[in-house]
């Protein structure tokens, strides 16, 4: 049960952050605290831009 890490950009500030593609708990910003990213019961739903895939498993 492995899953990939994306690095997205929030949409508010333009941070990047790496964020888990099967995230099981709402994922903040850590800058300005907008959603990244909502759990689906399966892959993560990115309110984000995903800019690349930094690791894949």
């Amino acid at each position: 049960m492995a899953g990939n890490y994306f690095s997205v950009a929030c949409p508010d500030c333009e941070n990047e952050q790496v964020v888990f593609g099967k995230a099981s708990s709402e994922v903040a910003c850590a800058v300005c605290g907008h959603t990244l990213a909502r759990p689906t019961g399966g892959k993560a739903a990115f309110e984000g831009e995903v800019l690349e895939t930094v690791e894949a498993r």
